[in-house]
């Protein structure tokens, strides 16, 4: 399949008011994609739209405040895009939200939660877009996966299990659809630097005190070193070339070596590395 070609093309982004989106909606209008920007924070979509707007006025832009937990509502939201660009040539799931618990410790609807944002926003987004990319020639989509859907740690059955989804998903995705040269990209960014461990919600069966709380998050953020901007490149380079799959961050690449070498056993040794990392002289 030739290059994706940016230029001139348009891009449906979701996630985009802060992280990783928000990195890859700067990228993106570098490269000359007008842009449909998603996110339930109407200020930061606003921010970061007059931002590339007064950077790049020949681009559209456009933001579309939405809640992806209501994926009924998805084809509504995809029609209002169309309405505003016409036309989508590149669809990326970036968007995604964190709970931290055992399984005995979260309630069904927080594990239900979870996966309506993780996955099954990312199901309908595909499924609503899917007619305007098969329009393009060669369009491309997107889905961000996560380290934790290469390897899976206690206490984060939910998220875990929604971006494992994520990534069976993408690879059954891109056989059906490789006959009609739309490609697929599934993304596992490893440790980069966002607000998705402040903002993760905790199960509400959980019992740790506050301050506990606040160590864990404290010793999560640690191991966050990698700049979004510098995900956001090796993301649309990796889409560029029409790669299959994206393992953003030493981590995540060591993780996914750990985890291939060991299968079933790898978890010890990753906690006893995680812990290290923690807890070692330096960090922070």
């Amino acid at each position: 399949m030739i290059p994706y070609t940016f230029a001139g093309g348009t891009a449906v982004l979701t996630g985009a008011a802060s992280g990783i989106g928000k990195a890859l909606a700067i990228d993106l209008a570098a490269r000359g994609s007008h842009l449909a920007l998603i996110d339930q924070n109407q200020a930061g979509l606003d921010s970061v739209t007059a931002m590339l707007q007064r950077q790049y006025p020949a681009l559209r832009v456009t933001t579309h405040v939405f809640d992806l937990s209501e994926t009924a509502k998805i084809p509504e939201l995809a029609d209002a895009v169309l309405r505003e660009h016409r036309r989508v040539t590149l669809l990326i799931n970036n968007a995604g939200v964190a709970l931290g618990g055992t399984f005995e410790e979260i309630s069904l609807e927080d594990f239900e939660w979870v996966q309506a944002i993780n996955f099954r926003a990312v199901v309908a987004m595909c499924k609503a877009f899917l007619p305007a990319l098969k329009a393009e020639l060669y369009p491309h989509i997107v889905n961000v996966s996560s380290l934790y859907g290469i390897a899976a740690p206690p206490g984060q059955i939910a998220y875990s299990a929604s971006k494992f989804a994520v990534r069976g998903f993408s690879e059954v995705l891109r056989h059906e659809l490789a006959p009609h040269h739309i490609g697929v990209t599934v993304v596992h960014p490893g440790g980069v630097r966002t607000e998705i461990a402040n903002s993760a919600r905790v199960g509400r069966g959980v019992t740790a005190s506050a301050q506990e709380a606040e160590a864990q998050r404290q010793a999560m953020n640690r191991l966050l070193r990698l700049e979004p901007a510098n995900a956001a490149q090796l993301i649309l380079r990796g889409l560029e070339c029409r790669s299959p799959r994206v393992v953003v961050g030493t981590d995540a690449k060591v993780v996914d070596l750990l985890v291939r070498a060991l299968p079933g056993m790898y978890w010890p040794v990753l906690s006893r590395v995680l812990s290290s990392r923690r807890t070692g002289p330096g960090r922070g």
